[in-house]
C-alpha cells in the first residue's frame, strides 16, 4: 500500500497505466467478458465492481482530450439506445471525478470486442450486470500534484 493510491489499483494495474501513452486503451470489463482470449494483457480484479474499478482508475488516469469521445460502452444487443444500469453507474463516476462533460460513445458488441482486442490491458472485475464494460482513452499528464501541495506544470523537455 502506499499513500494517496487507491487500494483497487493494484501493482500490475499500476504497472500498465503507467506503461501507456497517450491514445493507448484500457478497458474494463464485466465477469463474463471474454478477456483471456482477446490477447491484450489481463490484470483481474474480481472482487471489485467495474464502476469501482472505474473509479480507481480515475483517480490517476488522465482522458484524452484531442478525442472525442475518450470513453466507450458496449451498446445493449438489439437495443442500442438502452442505457443499462452499470452504464449509468459509469456516468456517476465520471461525475463525481469532475469529468461529466466528457461524452461517453458507445460501440456496438462486436466493435466492442475489436477495439478491447487491440487496448494495451484488460481490467476483469466481478462485474456480474451486463454491460458493466467500459473502455478509455489515456491523455497526457502535463501536472503533477504532491499530497498536501500544488499543482506543478511538469518541467519541459
Amino acid at each position: 500500500m502506499l499513500n494517496g493510491i487507491h487500494p483497487l489499483l493494484s501493482p500490475e494495474l499500476l504497472h500498465a497505466m503507467a506503461n501507456m501513452g497517450h491514445g493507448d486503451e484500457i478497458a474494463v470489463v464485466d465477469a463474463n467478458f471474454p478477456a483471456a482470449g482477446l490477447g491484450p494483457r489481463l490484470i483481474e480484479l474480481r472482487g471489485a465492481s467495474s464502476p469501482e474499478v472505474l473509479d480507481a482508475v480515475l483517480t490517476l488516469f488522465p482522458l484524452d482530450t484531442q478525442v472525442v469521445p475518450a470513453a466507450y460502452t458496449m451498446e445493449v444487443v438489439g437495443d442500442p439506445d438502452a442505457v443499462p444500469e452499470c452504464v449509468a453507474d459509469f456516468a456517476a463516476v465520471f461525475t463525481e471525478h469532475d469529468l461529466g462533460d466528457c461524452e461517453i460513445g458507445h460501440l456496438a458488441r462486436n466493435a466492442f470486442y475489436d477495439r478491447a482486442r487491440r487496448a494495451f490491458a484488460l481490467v476483469r472485475t466481478g462485474e456480474l450486470r451486463p454491460y458493466g464494460n467500459i473502455l478509455l482513452v489515456k491523455g497526457v499528464v502535463n501536472r503533477y500534484a504532491p499530497p498536501g501541495g500544488m499543482d506543478r506544470s511538469l518541467p519541459a523537455r
